[in-house]
This record gives C-alpha cells, structure tokens and sequence, in this order.
C-alpha cells in the first residue's frame, strides 16, 4: 500500500515537474487546451500540461524588421530603390498568435509595399528633402493595418534612396547651377552696395567744400610711398575753383 503510494505520490510529482514552464519577463504565453485558446500566461513558472495542454511564447520586446531595396517609380516617374527598417512592438499577444499566421513576415511585406506605394505618390525632390513626412506616413499606414493583429509600428526610418546614375549626374549639374545662381547673386548685391557707397561718398565730397582736394592729395600721399611709381594725374575743377576763391578773399 504505501509503495503504490510512494509510486503515485511520485508519478505526480513527475507530470508537474516536466508539465513547469518558464515565461520570461519579456514574454507572455499564449495557453491552448485541447487546440483551443484559454488565457495569456503571464512572466514565471506556469503548470502546461503536456498532450492536453500546449502554448506558444510572444516576444514583447521593440523588434526591427530591416526591409530590403524596393524598387519604386516616383510621382514623376523616376525610379528609385528604397530601403528603410521599420521598429515595432506586440502590444496584445493573443492577437499576434490568433489572428496572424508569423506576424514577423507578415510585417515584413506589408512595409515592402506600403513603402513602394508610399513612394509612387510623392516626386523625387519631395522624396529627398521630405524623408521624415514620408516616413511617417509610410508609419501611419503599417500601424493602421497591423492594428487587428495587437502590433504597434513605432517608427520607420528610410535608410537609403538610390538613383539611376545618370539622374545623380542630372541632380550634380543642377546643384551645380544652383551654386553659380547664388554666387552671382552674392556678386551683384555685393556691386550694388559698393556703388550705392561710392554715391554717397561723392554725394559728401561734393558738399563739403575742399573735402576732394584733400582726398585727392591724401590720394598721392599714399601711392608716393613707393618711390618707383610715377604718377600722372590730372587736377581737378575743384581744386582750381578753391584757389579761385581763396585768391578772391585776399584781394
């Protein structure tokens, strides 16, 4: 009696040593009887009856799923190849097993042809100068439809955009315009200042009276120093004009 005993006591303690699983902090675990759903089993030791019972464990933690180069013909019919890689999460486990055959795939391809969709309604210089406002919408639309299956999308980042070559040429020439455009225009502006400066200062000579004369001769001052140079010059009205009137006032 007390061997069958010891021998049931045993086999007990057998089943419920080899029916223990282990879910990490990071996980829950979704608990099947006899094939149908019966509870989320949350992070510890949890009793799985083996043949009656069986479960499945879901990783909770942000995944990246990297989304290999698509090809994509742009609103202005170019074509580019996009890559990006997309962060997302589980949020409800039940529905990432019941709903969704590997949600991991699934999310997958549904960011390959969000994102070549999402390319073909926007133009190359929107594509490039505008890579968040496409990301994000790229994000809205994945996190939209994934939403039946419990997974939340938390970003999608577009890594690289590549052009045919001959576009990259097109883009250098015109970037290429563009700086001689601005230098130009720096150069005009600049022309401009500098004679709009030179009017007023001949504005001021010309009101001050003797003010040319003594530019003129502070003019030679400076070239003089060089005793290599020779200088020819003519002398100006104003200065004929200020002995006129000097030898006028001593008469």
């Amino acid at each position: 009696m007390i061997n069958t005993i010891l021998w049931i006591a045993g086999g007990i303690v057998f089943i419920i040593l080899i029916s223990i699983r282990q879910v990490n902090q990071y996980q829950k675990g979704i608990k099947f009887l006899l094939g149908k759903y019966t509870g989320t089993m949350e992070p510890g030791w949890r009793l799985v009856f083996p043949i009656f019972q069986s479960y499945k464990k879901v990783d909770l933690r942000v995944k990246a799923v990297d989304v290999p180069n698509q090809e994509a013909i742009t609103k202005d019919n170019i074509s580019v190849a996009v890559n990006a890689v997309i962060y997302y999460k589980v949020q409800e486990a039940q529905k990432a097993v019941l709903e969704v055959e590997d949600f991991y795939y699934a999310i997958s391809q549904l960011a390959q042809t969000t994102m070549r969709n999402a390319v073909g309604q926007v133009d190359l210089d929107d594509l490039l100068s505008q890579r968040d406002r496409v990301s994000e919408n790229i994000r809205n639309i994945i996190d939209l439809a994934s939403d039946p299956w419990g997974i939340k999308v938390l970003n999608v980042e577009l890594k690289d955009i590549v052009l045919p070559e001959e576009m990259k040429r097109v883009i250098g020439k015109q970037a290429e315009a563009e700086r001689e455009k601005r230098a130009i225009i720096i150069k005009a502006e600049g022309e401009v200042a500098a004679a709009s400066n030179m009017a007023q200062a001949a504005k001021m000579l010309a009101a001050s009276e003797g003010a040319l004369h003594l530019r003129t001769l502070q003019s030679i001052n400076d070239i003089s120093s060089d005793q290599s140079n020779t200088i020819v010059f003519a002398v100006p009205l104003e200065v004929l004009r200020a002995f006129e009137r000097y030898n006028k006032r001593n008469e």
